[in-house]
Parts: C-alpha cells; sequence; structure tokens
C-alpha cells in the first residue's frame, strides 16, 4: 500500500546555479495506532468450536448452550446425619419426654436398598444419603440421644442394633433437612450460555449433570520468540555486550493472562535462515505467531530479512506507526495458503509489552470469542505536565487507584523495565498533543482488573 508523497531536491539539479527542481518520492506510509490495529482484527477470527473433556475446556468460552438432562439433585436425600422419621411420631417431643422410636435400618450415601420407615420407628441416616420410603423429615443426631437405648453417645452412629431405640428429643416439621430433587435443578433448566467462561465452578456444574466433555472455543495458541544474538536465558552467565532474554517470557505471560496456550522460544540468533526454520517448526502447534526484535531498520534486523523478500517465509507488511513507543510494527501470515497470522514486535522492552496490549491482546481475546477484546478505558486528571512529540500517539506508564487517581511512573525511556513493573495503566497522549498541562483530564487504559 502507498502513502502520501513529499517533494524532496534533486542535487544534481543544482549543480549549474538554475533554481532546485524538484522530483516526486512516494514516502514511506505512517499508519496510525487505529489503522493498524483495525489492519489487524481484520485478519483473525474466532477459532472454530471443538469438543473436549471438561479439564480440558478450562478458561475456554463454551459455544451451546447447556441444558439439564436430569434434575439435580436426583432424589431427595438428607442435609444433616439423623434419622429419618415420620413428623406425627414427633409431635410434642421433648428431653422429658422424648418420642421413642424403633431403629429399622441404617441408610449410607449411595445405598440402593432402602427400608421402609413405618408408624413409630426411624431409620438412621447420613449426609446425602436417599430419603427412604415412608420418612418425612429428618430430625438430626443433636435433636437424638444417638440410639442410647443400646448405651451409645449421641456422637456414635455406628450400625444399629437389634431391637435398637432411639429418643427424639423436639419436634420435626415436615420436610426438615431434606435436599428435595429437583430444588437446584430441574430437567430442562438452562444452566449455562454460550459465551460462558468456564471456570472451576461452571467445570464442577457440568460434571455435576453428567456432562463429560463440552463444546467450547478453544483457546489459542501463541508462540512467543524473542530474537537476538546478544541474548542468554535468564541463569545463564552474561557476557560483554549481552543481555538476558526479557521479552519473551514478559510476552509468553502475557499471552497466558490473556487466555492463550503459551510456548516459549527464546533467543533466536540474529540468523535469517535459523529464524525461518524456528518459524517452520512451529507453524504446527500456532494459531498465532509473536516476534520480538529485528523489524526496524538496521543491519542485523533477523525478522524483516526471514519474511520479506523472494527467500521469505510468509506475506507480512513492515510499518511505522505515529506512536511512541513502538513505531516499528509488522503484521501478515506466514505457513501456506491458509496461514498463520503473525504479528512482529519491536525489541526494546516497554515497546515490545505495550506493542502486545495495544495489538496483540485483541487478537487472542478475538480469537477466543470473548466480548471484553479491548482493556478498558478511563478518564482521569494527569496531575503533572506532559510533553510528546508531535504526530505521535505517546503511551506513559502510570499508576491509577481505584479513588480515581493517577501518576506517572517512570521516564519515556523504552528500556525503563523497572518502572513498567511498577505501572498497571498505560497514559494516553493524542496525536495532536505536544504539551499536556497539569491537571488535563487523559484516557487511561487499565492493564490490570
Amino acid at each position: 500500500m502507498t502513502g502520501p508523497t513529499e517533494r524532496t531536491t534533486d542535487p544534481a539539479a543544482c549543480c549549474d546555479g538554475t533554481a532546485d527542481q524538484a522530483s516526486p518520492v512516494a514516502a514511506p506510509r505512517m499508519w496510525t495506532v487505529d489503522e493498524h490495529l483495525a489492519d489487524v482484527l481484520a485478519g483473525v477470527t474466532v477459532l472454530p468450536a471443538i469438543e473436549l473433556q471438561l479439564l480440558d475446556a478450562q478458561g475456554c468460552r463454551l459455544d451451546e448452550d447447556v441444558v439439564a438432562t436430569g434434575d439435580l439433585p436426583p432424589f431427595d436425600n438428607s442435609s444433616m446425619d439423623g434419622y429419618a422419621v415420620r413428623t406425627a411420631d414427633t409431635v410434642g417431643a421433648t428431653g422429658e419426654y422424648p418420642s421413642v422410636l424403633t431403629v429399622v435400618g441404617d441408610i449410607a450415601a449411595g445405598a440402593g436398598e432402602l427400608p421402609k420407615v413405618g408408624p413409630g420407628q426411624a431409620a438412621r441416616i447420613m449426609t446425602g444419603a436417599p430419603m427412604p420410603p415412608g420418612a418425612e423429615a429428618v430430625a438430626p443426631v443433636e435433636w437424638t440421644d444417638g440410639g442410647t437405648g443400646t448405651g451409645r453417645a449421641a456422637e456414635a452412629m455406628t450400625a444399629p442394633v437389634a431391637d435398637e431405640e432411639v429418643r427424639v428429643l423436639r419436634p420435626v416439621a415436615p420436610g426438615a433437612h431434606i435436599r428435595r430433587r429437583g430444588s437446584d435443578i430441574a430437567t430442562g433448566d438452562r444452566i449455562l450460555d454460550a459465551g460462558t467462561l468456564l471456570g472451576p465452578t461452571q467445570l464442577g456444574l457440568l460434571a455435576a449433570v453428567g456432562r463429560g466433555s463440552v463444546r467450547v472455543r478453544p483457546r489459542p495458541r501463541v508462540v512467543v520468540l524473542s530474537t537476538g544474538s546478544e541474548l542468554v536465558q535468564p541463569g545463564e552467565p552474561v557476557g560483554p555486550g549481552q543481555i538476558s532474554d526479557s521479552n519473551s517470557f514478559t510476552l509468553t505471560a502475557a499471552a497466558l493472562d490473556a487466555g492463550a496456550v503459551a510456548y516459549r522460544v527464546g533467543g533466536v540468533p540474529d540468523d535469517a535462515a535459523v529464524l525461518r526454520a524456528v518459524l517452520e517448526d512451529q507453524l504446527g502447534r500456532a494459531d498465532l505467531i509473536v516476534t520480538s526484535g529485528g523489524v526496524s531498520v538496521g543491519a542485523y534486523d533477523v525478522v524483516k530479512e526471514a519474511l520479506q523478500g523472494d527467500g521469505g517465509a510468509g506475506s507480512v507488511d513492515f510499518r511505522k506507526l505515529r506512536m511512541q513507543p513502538g513505531k516499528p510494527q509488522g503484521f501478515g501470515m506466514i505457513g501456506g495458503p491458509a496461514g498463520i497470522p503473525l504479528l512482529a514486535l519491536p525489541g526494546n522492552p516497554v515497546s515490545a509489552y505495550i506493542s502486545f496490549e495495544l495489538f496483540v491482546r485483541p487478537v487472542i481475546r478475538t480469537m477466543l470469542g470473548a466480548p471484553d477484546v479491548h482493556r478498558p478505558v478511563v478518564r482521569a486528571v494527569c496531575p503533572v505536565e506532559l510533553r510528546s512529540p508531535a504526530g505521535r500517539r505517546q503511551f506513559l506508564r502510570g499508576r491509577y487507584t481505584p479513588d480515581g487517581r493517577l501518576e506517572p511512573v517512570g521516564g519515556e525511556g523504552s528500556h525503563l523495565v523497572g518502572a513498567l513493573a511498577r505501572a498497571n495503566c498505560l497514559i494516553t497522549v493524542p496525536e495532536e498533543v505536544t504539551v499536556l498541562p497539569a491537571g488535563t483530564e487523559v484516557d487511561v487504559v487499565l492493564l490490570t482488573a
């Protein structure tokens, strides 16, 4: 895509002392942040739905409404350890004049055959056990003598013996301490809507209603790789001219935070052939590839070299954006006709992270089918004066408090990872603003919930 043209002076036309003659030279297009984001999002869609086992579906969003095919609880059951009784047999019971009932059986959770409770009878029952026929309520063991007619303490809920009796010390109302069938969920209820994010409680509900698998929008698989022959892995000795690779860790963690399944590939050297081989190797497990470094105009900008020209690994457009930090960016498809989207980010740590938040995170959220594609933006008053280069949208690091106070953190440098770690928001200065007076209200991009 070509951009506007500007007129530059041709030195060869000035040799004879005549007036300068200008010739049109195409200037590279400068993209706005919004234009680049729109172009990126136009190239991605929600991932196709798949059927997953419950634990594999954690963090995914449902692609179907889930309707209960049975009742929950599936049968009337006791909510207490105690005795299943007929309420008429406990009317007027007191500690001085208890109702004395014959224990006809013992019912544990999962019991199949149930004793019938007739007049003057009771069945000892455990929490979660099914209610026996004839019983109308449960007398908690604390309301009884625990079957001490056989010499046992009230806490002893052991198996009944022949002719055991239990003394009920207070009246029991009909339905007391019974969890009724379908009282939580009834057959035909819609229990989860399509689009629901599946966490521990949602997965537990699916298991409770008997679902072993569910149809979901899968979490996108994101491969994160950083480039640079100067990079060493954290924990390894750092030699002259070397630095520890932080970008691959920052961006992989950011991808996980956005809801993706992330794979880190750190420290790819400045060799186009090696990078192409690494990318080829990663295509099989990637829905999205994110690189950092090698996207500018230097002699060792390996990402541009590997992805452009006749020997390139795909169709990736490298462009300059009207933003600071993060001016150089790349986006395109690699890996054949279908294509895997690739976003190439700058190598400076702050530039890489801010670029991720602005462009990569919305791609991941779009692939997830999430309703909240973008970070929330609030308005707040900046207490200090800010300066910004003309024609650039600047993103400064800041701290935002729940009471609405805003404070810039650190300077403008794109290498200041210490300040970045203290920030929880981005302060936005529009392209047309060069001086922002203290007390001006600004847009604030919140980086945390």
